[in-house]
């Protein structure tokens, strides 16, 4: 790529309009990442919070040790909860070596925005991510913002399903018998994904709860 239509795709990232933004992006995935990813790295320290999660995007698009390394940094200087669920989308785009980065993010961060972020990630993970999957959730149960709480609790579903059934199940248990309704709905919610005896029977209580979405859930994940 020459110099110039480097520049120019810069300045678009710059000072264009989003569209605009977004065809410099793809345009720059292509590029060679010796020359894109130094330039994506100065808007992301630089340029005002909405061309910074325009830079970190495309960093995604470059699995580079250049790309991992200025993420990595970026994870430690950014304060924004947009920008900063941007660099997790990024890094997870680099598979297992970013696991523990994404648990470090999540124990730093109390946006609401961010957890969730990582948590819906991890749950698209074919299993490799499962005990950082477990590791964050069982923060995000003690999070303030019940979307979180929710999030984290859907997230036992999954792993209900893999090598971390014990201590999902375990996890599960008590939010069963919750004061909030909200979080006895998504446990019955989680539980039916499984067919074991041991999240069947949890259920059966859920089914003559006090509020009919929590039944209604139990009643759901009671079907064959």
């Amino acid at each position: 790529m020459d110099s110039d239509r480097l520049a120019q795709l810069e300045a678009d990232l710059r000072n264009a309009p989003v569209n605009k933004c977004k065809e410099a992006l793809d345009e720059l995935a292509t590029g060679p990442a010796d020359q894109v990813v130094p330039m994506l790295q100065r808007i992301a320290q630089d340029g005002d919070f909405l061309r910074r999660r325009f830079a970190v995007m495309g960093l995604g698009n470059h699995r580079t040790e250049q790309s991992f390394a200025v993420l990595q940094q970026l994870l430690n200087q950014e304060q924004d909860g947009n920008v900063l669920g941007e660099i997790a989308n990024s890094l997870f785009e680099f598979g297992d070596r970013a696991f523990p980065l994404l648990q470090q993010l999540f124990e730093q961060q109390t946006s609401w925005i961010t957890r969730q972020s990582i948590i819906g990630m991890l749950m698209e993970g074919a299993g490799e991510g499962d005990r950082t999957l477990l590791a964050v959730v069982q923060l995000g149960l003690d999070d303030p913002e019940q979307s979180v709480v929710e999030a984290s609790i859907l997230a036992l579903g999954k792993l209900l399903q893999g090598d971390c059934f014990e201590p999902a199940l375990k996890l599960l248990e008590p939010l069963t018998r919750s004061e909030d309704w909200r979080s006895r709905w998504r446990a019955a919610t989680a539980l039916g994904v499984s067919d074991r005896a041991e999240a069947r029977a949890l259920l059966l209580p859920l089914q003559q709860d006090s509020h009919h979405r929590v039944v209604a859930a139990a009643l759901e994940g009671s079907l064959p």
